[in-house]
């Protein structure tokens, strides 16, 4: 059973015993608003630039049903997270 208090590390399924589990000496940015509100996201493997970019992150809940992608990215004034729900993509 998960714990309900921490949550959900973006990626891992719903009935997953690990899906709150974080692995040390991995960085996390969680995903603030839109379909994968208060997700973390590993951004460990992730360069300078590709944390700046942001990412389109695949979800059930976009707007274009289960093929579509929810658009996150750092804010100018909090670079180093939360990444904020910039809307959903095709």
């Amino acid at each position: 059973m998960t714990d309900q208090t921490r949550p959900r590390v973006y990626g891992s399924g719903h009935g997953d015993i690990d899906a709150c589990a974080t692995l040390p000496d991995h960085e996390y940015v969680e995903l603030d608003g839109g379909p994968l509100d208060g997700q973390l996201l590993d951004v460990t493997g992730l360069t300078a630039d590709e944390r700046t970019a942001g990412a389109y992150l695949i979800t059930t809940h976009s707007a274009y049903g289960p093929s579509g992608r929810a658009s996150y990215g750092p804010t100018f004034s909090r670079p180093t997270g939360p990444w904020v729900w910039e809307g959903d993509v095709p």
